[in-house]
C-alpha cells in the first residue's frame, strides 16, 4: 500500500514540476521569438534595467505555475475548476500576445489594449482561483502588481515619454 501511495505522490510531484516548467517555457517563448528591442521608443526614467525583466518574469511564471498546480490538484468541483482553468488560459493567452504586439509590431497602442484586458483577466483569475484555493489566488497577486506597473510603462511609452 505504501508503495502505491509513494508512486502517486511522486507522480503528482513530477506532474506539478512539469506544469511549472511548462508555464515558464511557454511564458518566456514570445521574448525569445520576438525579442525585446527598446530602440523604437524612449525609455521612461523609471524603466527597469533589462536584466530585471528576466528575473521578475521567471519568478512570476513560477508563482503562476505553482498557483495552477494548486488549483489542478484541488479538483473540488468540476465547474469551479473548469472556470478557474479557463480564466487562467485566457489571461495566459493575453500575456503571450502582448510581447509580439508591443515589441514585434512596435504597437504601444495595441499593447496597451492587450495589457488592459490582461489586467482584467488576471483579476478574474484571482477571483476564480480564490474559490478553490486562497493560496493559489494569493500567489497571483505579485503578477497583478507587476502587470499594473507594466500598464503604467506601456501607457507612458504610448504617450511618448
Amino acid at each position: 500500500m505504501e508503495t502505491r501511495v509513494g508512486r502517486l505522490e511522486i507522480r503528482e510531484l513530477l506532474g506539478g514540476l512539469a506544469i511549472i516548467l511548462g508555464v515558464n517555457l511557454l511564458g518566456s517563448s514570445p521574448a525569445f521569438v520576438v525579442g525585446s528591442d527598446t530602440s523604437w521608443f524612449a525609455e521612461p526614467w523609471f524603466f527597469p534595467p533589462g536584466y530585471v525583466f528576466s528575473i521578475v518574469w521567471t519568478l512570476l511564471f513560477t508563482l503562476m505555475g505553482v498557483s495552477l498546480v494548486l488549483v489542478w490538484q484541488r479538483w473540488t468541483s468540476r465547474r469551479a475548476v473548469t472556470l478557474a482553468l479557463a480564466a487562467f488560459a485566457l489571461q495566459f493567452a493575453l500575456n503571450l500576445a502582448w510581447t509580439p504586439v508591443f515589441f514585434g509590431l512596435q504597437r504601444a497602442d495595441l499593447g496597451l489594449l492587450i495589457i488592459g484586458a490582461l489586467w482584467v483577466a488576471i483579476v478574474a483569475t484571482i477571483v476564480a482561483f480564490d474559490r478553490i484555493s486562497r493560496l493559489a489566488a494569493a500567489l497571483l497577486v505579485p503578477y497583478l502588481a507587476w502587470v499594473s506597473f507594466a500598464i503604467v510603462l506601456n501607457y507612458t511609452i504610448y504617450v511618448g515619454g
